[in-house]
């Protein structure tokens, strides 16, 4: 159950919106497929970065250095 309050946060929200509006915005042709691709590897980028960071940060207090 913890796992999947970690997945809802806020950030996993905003992201999971995101890329639903650009999914939509690309099938309708309000944006090309290029402009979705680049806009989603730019989330998804953000939001594995960001989970990268937490979690080295994560493992460094937990054994001190």
């Amino acid at each position: 159950m913890s796992n999947l309050m970690r997945l809802i946060n806020v950030k996993s929200i905003v992201t999971l919106l995101l890329t639903a509006v650009f999914a939509f915005l690309a099938c309708t042709s309000k944006i090309t497929g290029q402009e979705f691709l680049t806009i989603f590897t730019v989330i998804i980028a953000f939001y594995f970065g960001t989970q990268s960071q937490k979690n080295a940060i994560a493992s460094t207090d937990k054994t001190g250095e």
